[in-house]
């Protein structure tokens, strides 16, 4: 795991080697064991290393090969390297690194070499002879790429921060993506929140070269019709699925452990890493000692159960608000959410661990989520449609009487669709403020487009049927929150770290067979049936049926206390922006401070996050 970041002019003109010296020393955090920097003219390619597989000096980079044609910078793992390297024997490698296997695999096969890869993965590659440069980001997204063209001339780099800190990357806001933001606690790729810095898409590679760039799309999650197997055949196929993506995901040269919440899909996780691992597994838990819940003892039973050495970090609430500004300043990019994940990395970081598994992916592909069971339903109210429309708002109207809030707003914001459909409901399931919030907080005239909205009517069209709805809302979930929000979120807090985070549920085998399963499969008559049925027997019953849990902090109590000042003060600064309102935004604090259950701590806290980035990475309107 490690930093990547890069400059090309097209014509091949100009020295790029003092901006790209700055860039790759604004990754420092993401690589502490090595730098290197390759340069001629028009290009300049920069790496930071975190020595994960092959400790030695040979696995610096940029890397060369074949008589220094090819350049090679690389952020992630190949989980199957190994068997790649057998089907590769006519190379003679020079190392032990999955990098010289993925350089070696381009030169044979070129960007179909992309189709042969386990793993998480931004690279680019330089050919000198053709004096072309190949860019790829891996099918699920886990490991970030961001990129921008000026004047002829591409810039890309592991992080948003890497590009600014060039010089040559003007540091305007993006205007256009404040209602995304707004509405969703993100930014969508492939826009970001800098104007004209673009986030490469998950599953697609970009090529530059004297012709121009393009980019294409080589991978996306897809529902096809698959041949019907029985439903215990299917637990066995799950389970030996998740079994091998466990396994391919110990491969390491450093100490490595596991996340473990006492969840189910933490607990999974670690009782199949018991099964696979040579060694005993290290656990980490994060234990809020003055949380109104506590987790402390399913991670416990989960520790016993399997024998791991477990490692348990007690953090009082205020130890975490110490750690809050540097969890924001750790932030490459404004998010709603992080700040736990921030902490969790640190912790295990100290602890010696330098390679971490989570159960990062399940909620997503097993219908972890209440959306899934709500998607089912409101399905089967179709008839809802022949209702006139005004009887449908004058329903919602009164459910917003009924129950006061947010869950009160979305269901009446449902009701109020022109059509009820998954295409139509799906973009409010996410959304932490509603359009009428979004219209009082900013001052952009032309309403922007909805890109959830767009996400779920391509995936209505693109996956029609009766039987295939749950794995529609997996592919929403998957392009929509959980690339955006939770990988993203894992990229930067565990790398301020220098922390790798790997997430076997997101292997690409694992994801294809179960999204390609009926939905009679996988509905959650119970928590996340198909998966607790497929490891049966791994997770004690009392794991499998207890309520849904999480980190419980006293945020609402900090922003109205300890943080009110920070809070205030960033709200103010945001207003300052031309296309901020400044009134909405202090007339939303001023409910929040009045309890409104509308406007809960949720809803506040992406918008202080925001000011507090743009001011912190000077950002201009």
């Amino acid at each position: 795991m490690c930093g990547i970041n890069g400059i090309f002019n097209l014509r091949c003109e100009g020295d790029f080697t003092s901006p790209a010296k700055r860039m790759r020393s604004a990754l420092v955090h993401r690589g502490p064991d090595d730098e290197g920097l390759y340069a001629e003219p028009g290009l300049a390619l920069g790496h930071r290393r975190l020595s994960i597989i092959d400790l030695s000096a040979a696995g610096h980079q940029p890397m060369s090969f074949a008589d220094g044609r090819y350049q090679i910078i690389y952020n992630g793992e190949l989980f199957n390297f190994r068997e790649l390297k057998e089907e590769l024997k006519e190379f003679s490698f020079q190392t032990a690194t999955d990098t010289e296997v993925l350089l070696a695999a381009y030169v044979k096969w070129g960007k179909n070499c992309l189709y042969k890869l386990n793993g998480m993965f931004g690279f680019a590659i330089w050919d000198a002879q053709k004096k072309e440069l190949f860019i790829a980001r891996d099918r699920l997204g886990i490991k970030p790429l961001y990129w921008t063209f000026l004047d002829e001339t591409l810039l890309f780099a592991s992080e948003i921060r890497s590009l600014l800190e060039g010089g040559l990357v003007p540091r305007e806001l993006n205007h256009a993506v404040l209602g995304d933001y707004l509405r969703y606690q993100t930014v969508h790729a492939p826009q970001t929140i800098i104007k004209n810095v673009n986030m490469l898409l998950p599953g697609h590679y970009l090529v530059a070269s004297a012709e121009g760039i393009s980019i294409a799309e080589w991978w996306k999650p897809e529902i096809s019709e698959q041949p019907q197997k029985p439903y215990r055949e299917v637990c066995r196929d799950v389970r030996n699925l998740l079994r091998a993506s466990v396994k391919r995901r110990l491969i390491a040269d450093v100490p490595f452990g596991a996340f473990l919440s006492g969840g189910i899909d933490s607990s999974a996780i670690v009782g199949l890493m018991s099964e696979v691992a040579e060694k005993k597994v290290q656990t980490f838990s994060v234990i809020f000692d003055d949380s109104e819940f506590s987790e402390a003892a399913h991670a416990r039973r989960i520790a016993g159960k399997f024998g791991t050495d477990h490692h348990e970090i007690f953090l009082k609430a205020d130890d975490f608000l110490k750690q809050l500004p540097d969890a924001l300043n750790a932030m490459d990019h404004p998010s709603g959410d992080g700040p736990n994940t921030y902490v969790v990395s640190r912790a295990t970081k100290n602890a010696g661990i330098t390679m971490a598994l989570s159960g990062l992916g399940g909620d997503e592909l097993f219908a972890g989520y209440d959306i899934f069971k709500r998607a089912a339903v409101l399905e089967k109210k179709e008839w809802m449609n022949a209702l006139p429309l005004r009887f449908r708002q004058a329903g919602g109207n009164l459910m917003r009487l009924m129950r006061p809030g947010m869950r009160g707003e979305k269901i009446a914001a449902v009701l109020e669709l022109e059509r009820i459909s998954f295409a139509s409901f799906y973009p409010l399931s996410r959304q932490v403020l509603l359009e009428k919030q979004v219209r009082q907080l900013t001052n952009v005239l032309a309403e922007p487009e909805i890109i959830v909205r767009s996400i779920a009517a391509q995936i209505n069209k693109d996956f029609p049927g009766d039987d295939n709805l749950l794995s529609r809302v997996s592919i929403a979930e998957i392009t929509t929150y959980m690339q955006n929000v939770l990988l993203r979120d894992t990229d930067q807090m565990s790398m301020a770290h220098a922390l790798e985070v790997r997430v076997p549920f997101l292997d690409y085998t694992l994801v294809e067979y179960v999204l390609n399963l009926p939905d009679q499969y996988k509905y959650p008559s119970t928590p996340k049936k198909l998966l607790t049925d497929a490891l049966e027997g791994l997770l004690p019953d009392e794991i499998i049926n207890r309520p849904k849990m999480g980190f419980t902090l006293p945020w609402k109590h900090w922003m109205r206390n300890e943080l009110r000042g920070f809070c205030e003060e960033r709200l103010t600064k945001l207003g300052a922006y031309d296309s901020l309102n400044d009134a909405g935004i202090q007339a939303l604090w001023q409910s929040f401070l009045a309890n409104d259950p509308g406007v809960t701590w949720s809803r506040i806290w992406p918008l202080v996050v925001l000011s507090h980035w743009l001011e912190k990475n000077k950002v201009h309107a």
